[in-house]
């Protein structure tokens, strides 16, 4: 699909894992392709064309863990694009049966120490506030199965588009941990009782029922996700960078607002765009119906 990838990062021996929530057998397969997984090749893929920016996690036979090295290749392409000019939109897709099934457990269990564990959600952490951060929209383009910080990457990018055959869980309680961390990015786009519903009970939820919920916005059949992400994208992209970037950021602020406060700050964010050029061309093309004349559609 994403032709000459870039090396983003250098994918790391193969480790035996399990993903809470599946079936024995499931979890049977699993283990046994990142048995026989290679590890050959980039942990994440990297593709431009026509300012959509795609990111593509690169382990199909592991699940596309989040490891350390996963999370720090994330990371590292994010903060990359956020001041790339030619990129106007970010896409984090992800190759075979999974979008991503979370942290490598094995790679936390072979290190019992809190610190450790510590390290490890704070670097996770890091990689969600940058999506947040990043001034360019992120949508996820999800595939396949999306559980515990997979599923929280998901709930994190500012859009989602699934597969209708996709399907979703934060499923740590049924080892006895709690997906605190991903329950942070979920109890922010899910309703209360939804979100702590997936989370006490670790139960799946299929693509549809994740956007009645909330949690993706578009679903569509497998052969149609590549088309409706693309358009979605470029429905982005035909705006001014200037609106868009001062969009992401005020949402994301004022979000977590009082009312009033809320208000101040958007009516401040509005006075500003306004005094734009883009902006002014945009308000007075409109009045002489006529295209508006903006230097990223020349």
């Amino acid at each position: 699909m994403i032709p000459g990838p870039a090396h983003i990062g250098e994918a790391r021996p193969p480790q035996r894992w399990f993903e809470p929530g599946l079936t024995g057998n499931d979890n049977w397969r699993m283990s046994a392709a990142n048995q026989s997984d290679a590890g050959a090749g980039p942990l994440l893929l990297s593709d431009l064309r026509d300012g959509v920016a795609t990111l593509t996690l690169n382990q199909p036979e592991r699940f596309n863990p989040l490891s350390e090295a996963m999370l720090d290749a994330l990371i590292a392409a994010i903060d990359r694009h956020s001041t790339d000019p030619d990129v106007r939109v970010l896409v984090l897709a992800a190759r075979g049966r999974a979008f991503s099934a979370g942290h490598d457990l094995r790679e936390m269990r072979a290190h019992p120490d809190a610190q450790y564990y510590r390290t490890l959600f704070t670097r996770c952490t890091r990689l969600m506030l940058g999506i947040v951060r990043c001034p360019k929209p992120v949508i996820a383009r999800v595939q396949g199965l999306a559980t515990a910080a997979g599923c929280q990457l998901v709930a994190t990018c500012d859009l989602a588009v699934s597969a209708d055959t996709a399907r979703f869980a934060v499923s740590g309680v049924t080892l006895g941990l709690f997906c605190s961390t991903p329950g942070v990015a979920l109890s922010r786009n899910v309703p209360r009782k939804r979100a702590f519903e997936m989370l006490i009970t670790g139960e799946f939820i299929d693509a549809p029922t994740a956007r009645d919920y909330g949690l993706v916005n578009r679903v569509v059949p497998s052969a149609r996700l590549d088309d409706a992400v693309g358009d979605l994208a470029a429905s982005i992209v035909r705006h001014p960078p200037v609106a868009v970037e001062t969009g992401k950021r005020m949402f994301y602020r004022q979000i977590e607002q009082s009312l009033e406060e809320a208000y101040q700050y958007a009516g401040d964010v509005m006075a500003c765009n306004m005094m734009e050029s883009d902006t002014l061309e945009g308000v007075q093309a409109f009045l002489d119906k006529r295209p508006p004349d903006w230097p990223h559609r020349r």
